[in-house]
């Protein structure tokens, strides 16, 4: 027997969605599930790389510019910025709009700052101009809330990882796709306005097949009761500052990679493409791992002894730049890339253990459990995200003034090697000690059970 298609109606709205019923599922489920997916993206991938779009654009920008490491380094962070902020509204924009409308939307506004770009690029241009259209850039970072929003309402809870970690992974590739287009053309002599040229009709492509092949779920509606529970929630503080140390750091040494080897080293902008790609790739594709370690050994382990790594690659970076070894420098450099993408995926995967922990913890069972920690996990993860990527921003501005005021990242390095330690203590104290003995002899069982179970998210 099979289920009943998805009740429409005009704009390509889905009335009926129930995605855990078996039958509607495998009958039409799956294929509009899928088909939404692919959409999706997409325009997530262009949006990312429209977010990092400046990351390699100040490769271009030369001496004749007239800007300091410093200018290009304030650039990058204001970018970033932008994007980790309005993933909040984006984050929401989905039921409000529906899911392929505000698809359309977002990959649409993305022609502003990319158009915009490509009038400006070039020598002559005031600072200040750069710095608008560079905060226009950043309202790509948005895409990454809204289309994982989406994403997570077309699934069921069995395929809802698969589903994420795809559309999450296909963004984030967006970083090195775009380093790699930049190292063709500055190997074939090309300007920034070809990488831009390029991009101009990928915008408006993605735009109109989303339109085309997407669906709106009339069942997607904001709750914002969930939101302000989220917000008022120590864990959801608590995981935005270990996903700060992970995302964080991959999307800000996405943007600081390339004048860090310029800047500090002497490359040229060709010798620097030629090495930036390769962290964010590697970052990127190795972000399902993370979860899948986190679903084998617990989420919370991962973590910690992810963060020791990062910490140690840190250590090593620091003596490379100390010493001016390039080999070592950038070896390490997309070690601690590949850190950063299985810290992705495992403190990402340790939202909903955590929720759901603490709904058992409350006495919970069963389907009410289950409820209660999607309800808030999901509202959680917006935040989460928005919050993680401003670590973007501190990366960004630690080497600013790092090379502002020592001429070299070391000092930056210093403090993300605090800030991983810092990390480490907090995934260890909250979620891996074992507290019952401190606590008085009646409650010492229910405590301990609660501290195991956090030990497993």
């Amino acid at each position: 027997m099979t289920g009943p298609a998805p009740t429409r109606r005009s704009g390509r709205w889905i009335e009926r969605w129930d995605p855990e019923d078996e039958a509607f599922w495998q009958a039409t489920g799956e294929r509009t599930a899928r088909r939404n997916l692919w959409f999706s993206v997409l325009s997530e991938h262009i949006g990312f790389s429209v977010w990092t779009l400046w990351s390699v654009l100040v490769l271009f920008m030369g001496p004749e510019y007239g800007l300091t490491p410093a200018d290009k380094f304030l650039l990058t962070s204001v970018v970033t910025l932008v994007g980790a902020v309005v993933r909040v509204p984006y984050t929401f924009a989905v039921a409000v709009f529906g899911g392929r409308n505000w698809t359309i939307v977002s990959a649409s506004l993305l022609l502003i700052p990319t158009v915009a770009a490509f009038v400006v690029m070039e020598p002559g241009t005031s600072y200040s101009t750069f710095l608008l259209v560079g905060l226009l850039a950043g309202i790509g970072g948005g895409n990454f809330a809204s289309s994982m929003t989406n994403i997570n309402a077309f699934f069921p809870l069995r395929k809802k990882g698969w589903a994420l970690g795809l559309n999450a992974g296909g963004g984030n590739i967006g970083v090195p796709v775009i380093q790699l287009v930049t190292l063709a053309i500055i190997g074939a002599s090309g300007g920034p306005r070809v990488l831009l040229g390029i991009y101009i009709p990928l915008i408006v492509v993605a735009a109109v097949l989303a339109a085309l092949f997407m669906d709106n779920l009339s069942s997607v509606k904001n709750d914002t009761g969930a939101a302000k529970d989220a917000a008022r929630d120590a864990h959801t503080w608590i995981m935005s500052f270990l996903y700060i140390g992970t995302f964080g750091s991959f999307i800000g040494y996405s943007f600081a990679f390339g004048q860090v080897l310029t800047n500090g080293f002497g490359r040229t902008p060709l010798q620097a493409a030629y090495l930036t790609f390769i962290g964010p790739l590697l970052g990127s594709l190795i972000r399902p791992l993370g979860g899948w370690l986190a679903d084998r050994y617990g989420g919370a382990r991962i973590t910690l002894w992810n963060y020791v790594g990062m910490a140690a690659a840190t250590a090593v970076l620091i003596v490379a730049s100390m010493q001016k070894s390039l080999p070592l420098f950038v070896s390490v450099f997309v070690v601690l890339f590949v850190l950063s993408g299985l810290g992705n995926g495992s403190t990402f995967k340790m939202i909903p253990g955590i929720f759901q922990a603490k709904a058992l913890a409350k006495g919970l069972e069963g389907e009410a459990a289950v409820a209660h920690g999607r309800r808030l996990s999901g509202a959680s993860m917006g935040l989460i995200g928005a919050v993680g990527a401003l670590g973007g921003v501190g990366i960004n501005m630690a080497f600013r003034q790092s090379f502002l005021f020592y001429g070299s990242g070391t000092g930056a390095f210093v403090a993300f090697l605090a800030y991983y330690g810092v990390c480490f203590a907090v995934t260890w104290a909250v979620y891996l000690r074992r507290t019952a003995a401190r606590v008085p002899a009646a409650a010492a069982a229910s405590e301990a059970k609660a501290q195991l179970s956090y030990a497993e998210v």
